[in-house]
């Protein structure tokens, strides 16, 4: 196997899956969340009930006026409320609506299920193939973390 060109293919390639993957749970009766950044903040903050806009955007490497650009487009759909910090009156938690939790869970669910049925449908060479490189693909990922947050 010939690794000439996989480094640059492999952000595209990538990149390209998760948007394959988001058009594909996009049901009919559901209105789209418009851009990869309104989910990924969505699924932070289901995960990270109270989390501050400034952790956000720290967490989803963007800039503060971004994500609050995300949070009010979020929250105008109902998704998201910002609550005043009891500990600093200056600063405002995150926390997800029930229909914001229903709604990733359910992507999660149907995620899940896309991608088991797709990968049940390779050949099992594939399947290891894939499998062998989910923990190098995870250090790729620990290491560009390391180097955006300099530790």
């Amino acid at each position: 196997m010939t690794t000439e060109g996989f480094p640059d293919s492999l952000g595209p390639l990538l990149a390209g899956l998760q948007r394959l993957i988001r058009r594909r749970l996009r049901s009919n009766h559901e209105r789209p969340l418009a851009r990869g950044a309104q989910i990924e903040l969505l699924r932070l903050v289901v995960d990270r009930p109270g989390i501050s806009v400034s952790d956000a955007a720290r967490e989803l490497y963007l800039a503060g006026n971004s994500v609050s650009t995300l949070v009010n487009q979020l929250g105008r759909a109902g998704f998201l409320t910002r609550e005043t910090d009891p500990d600093d009156r200056r600063s405002a938690r995150l926390m997800p609506s029930a229909a914001a939790e229903a709604r990733v869970r359910d992507w999660e669910t149907r995620r899940a299920a896309l991608v088991s049925e797709r990968v049940a449908l390779l050949s099992e060479a594939d399947q290891a193939a894939l499998a062998a490189a989910v923990p190098a693909l995870r250090r790729l990922a620990d290491g560009l973390r390391e180097e955006v947050e300099g530790v």
